[in-house]
């Protein structure tokens, strides 16, 4: 196991309020990590993505780095502009 699965398991079991949330906040952290690698894979940085969007750079870098609550058609939108149609699965 490596030490940051060490560190999450250990922080898990002695920090009740991490716990409760980890599972959501990771799962916004992968949207996002997700978007971003779409994006470098498309070639395109921040600001190239901002214009086809009509936004700031300052708004994909919040998409990326905080994906909570981001609405489907904010993701459908970057998708678009990035080339891909949004696929939404439940699991």
């Amino acid at each position: 196991m490596s030490d940051l699965k060490k560190y999450i398991a250990n922080r898990k079991m002695t920090d009740k309020a991490f716990a409760d949330g980890f599972e959501e906040g990771y799962e916004q952290f992968k949207i996002g990590v997700v978007l971003r690698q779409a994006r470098e894979s498309a070639g395109l940085t921040q600001e190239e993505l901002a214009v086809r969007l009509k936004t700031q750079k300052t708004a994909i870098s919040r998409i990326e780095n905080h994906a909570e609550d981001i609405k489907l058609s904010t993701l459908d939108r970057v998708a678009k502009a990035l080339g891909k149609r949004l696929e939404v699965n439940i699991a």
